[in-house]
């Protein structure tokens, strides 16, 4: 079985459904990139991800990471495949061009990363952190920092890894335990122990820059006595040269259910010498740039191995013959006409296009949050990204998992075992709801943080072009404008529903958040296909009629799960809240 990276699909989201050319005119930094561009981006990103690595998947897989006193060793074929990306300018498609990055739009990188993540979820990793270590420190650290790690990190000589998680934190970071004692020439001791550090270390790049979040002696308590530190591998002299190892070593890496061959490692930082990255005690707010980076780029991760799910069950559907066949002239049926393998399939590729089309919207508005030139555009551009983050994060990872599972089924027990890859897939895909944050986590941030505490402003303007949308439908579609209108009003009620819970108990409230992420999801999902369809014309008849198809189930058969969401959050969470543990 194959993967084919859905080009085309990918193509007419840039030109007809988001016309990203003409909508950043007015952007200097990508005056000179145009459609004849981003096709030919495209076309080579296709051919790396299905020709390079998509062969490395299963046998990367199979063998793991090794981890030994000398270091991590990735599996054979991974550090040639990462040379001939580096070489191919991947790893700096949308760094910036005044370190060596190509200055892509961000919109065509995550289209980029998600043929990526569907051929090698693993690889993909380690570029993905290096890009976000990469922004976080061209956000806000020194121009001396920039000037000494950028370029090399842009070009993928060096890598980047994020450093968080502590053996006795989590998710809450307010208590981490790693210090950072300064010294006389400005640097700082960082000493402490970090885990489930994805790519901490490995054999792929020749230094890994670790961004790592510590505390000073005289640190405030909880999240504000946080600072952030780059802390090298190797050190760096100040002619850019590498000079000697840095306190900086790998205890051991975790076993994992998934994504094996990407490193996950316990790392140890015993007085390495680090660097301060923006101000003292305010390292969160600058972490904080990777880390929304990287929940995008987990995003795509769910929907990049929910489309090669989707790829290698519809393959294997129509070559498995199962039962009779209701059509005429044949004996023997492909199970593709049976009724369960079809709803399993729409729903995989109604979802995937869905999400893809977001994760373009996303993008988009983060160009225009760092690019543009008119401040009320920059503004609610960073608030359409703050709002539909977590959004993405949380419901491209459940969908990814839950299509990654529908593969298993449609293929029965050739899905079980290894022999077709898919059981590897949904392995691969499990951890994407957990790390960059749970989606629970999400669900939460995005109803206290996004809703709640602007009273909905934001959501209210993304509303507002959802019916700007609706209203400019093409008439064939009447029928979807009108039930997107009827969801759409659902939304809005339920908004103000589950802000009244919150007002009254927050803590009890917050229960229903995962369910208002996905009434979100459902109808900005439903919006984005109606966006879609008003420019199938420049399809193909069949390409067209798979659209309206796609389209269609989306309406009838997920959608509906609205009203579900709706009857659970207005029955409300105060009682299960209130229930002693005992009970639980």
């Amino acid at each position: 079985m194959s993967y084919k990276a859905p080009v085309d699909d990918m193509s007419f989201l840039l030109k007809h459904v988001f016309d990203v050319q003409n909508n950043f005119k007015d952007i200097e930094a990508f005056s000179d990139f145009d459609y004849e561009l981003y096709d030919a981006v495209l076309e080579e990103g296709a051919k790396f991800a299905e020709n390079v690595l998509y062969p490395l998947n299963r046998d990367g897989d199979e063998e793991g990471c090794h981890h030994s006193s000398s270091g991590v060793t990735t599996p054979k074929g991974f550090k040639e495949a990462y040379q001939q990306f580096c070489e191919g300018g991947w790893q700096g498609i949308n760094g910036s061009p005044e370190f060596g990055g190509q200055g892509l739009p961000k919109a065509l990188h995550v289209l980029v990363e998600e043929m990526l993540y569907a051929a090698n979820t693993s690889f993909t990793l380690y570029p993905s952190l290096t890009a976000g270590a990469c922004a976080a420190i061209a956000a806000h650290a020194s121009d001396e920092l920039k000037g000494r790690y950028l370029e090399n990190m842009q070009s993928g000589i060096w890598s980047g890894a994020m450093c968080l998680t502590e053996p006795h934190s989590g998710s809450d970071l307010g208590i981490l335990k790693t210090k950072a004692e300064p010294n006389d020439d400005g640097s700082y001791k960082i000493s402490g122990t970090k885990i489930f550090i994805t790519g901490g270390e490995h054999d792929l790049a020749d230094n890994i820059i670790h961004l790592v979040l510590a505390r000073l002696p005289d640190a405030p308590a909880g999240p504000r006595g946080i600072s952030l530190f780059l802390v090298p591998k190797i050190a760096v002299n100040e002619d850019g040269s590498l000079g000697d190892a840095n306190g900086v070593s790998c205890g051991s890496i975790e076993h994992k259910m998934g994504i094996k061959a990407s490193a996950t490692c316990v790392m140890n930082f015993d007085e390495a010498t680090g660097y301060i990255i923006g101000e003292p005690n305010k390292g969160l707010a600058c972490m904080f740039t990777m880390m929304n980076k990287e929940r995008l780029s987990i995003a795509l991760q769910g929907t990049g191995l929910a489309e090669v799910s989707y790829q290698v069950a519809k393959q294997y559907a129509v070559e498995r013959i199962q039962g009779r066949s209701t059509r005429e002239g044949q004996k023997g049926a492909a199970i593709i006409e049976h009724a369960d393998v079809r709803r399993m399939l729409m729903t995989m590729r109604s979802t995937n296009e869905a999400n893809r089309a977001l994760s373009v919207l996303l993008a988009m508005n983060i160009d225009l949050e760092e690019h543009s030139q008119d401040p009320g555009v920059k503004l609610q551009a960073a608030k359409t990204v703050a709002l539909l983050t977590p959004i993405a994060k949380a419901f491209f990872t459940d969908a990814g998992f839950d299509n990654c599972n529908h593969g298993i089924q449609v293929l029965g027990g050739h899905g079980y075992v290894r022999e077709w890859g898919v059981e590897q897939f949904a392995r691969d895909a499990r951890i994407a709801q957990i790390y960059e944050g749970t989606n629970g986590i999400q669900a939460q941030d995005l109803l206290v943080r996004k809703v709640c505490a602007d009273k909905a402003e934001t959501l209210q303007a993304l509303f507002g072009e959802i019916a700007e949308t609706i209203a400019a439908s093409d008439p064939k579609f009447t029928k979807l404008a009108e039930q997107l209108t009827v969801y759409l009003a659902k939304a809005k009620d339920l908004t103000s529903t589950i802000m009244q819970q919150f007002e009254r108990n927050p803590a009890a409230a917050q229960g229903g958040a995962v369910e208002y992420l996905n009434t979100l999801a459902y109808v900005i999902g439903g919006w984005l296909w109606v966006k879609q369809l008003n420019c199938i014309k420049v399809l193909s008849e069949l390409e067209q009629q798979r659209k309206l198809a796609a389209a269609e189930f989306f309406f009838e058969h997920l959608m509906p799960k609205i009203d579900g969401y709706v009857a659970s959050i207005n029955n409300g969470y105060d009682a299960a809240f209130a229930l002693t543990d005992d009970i639980i």
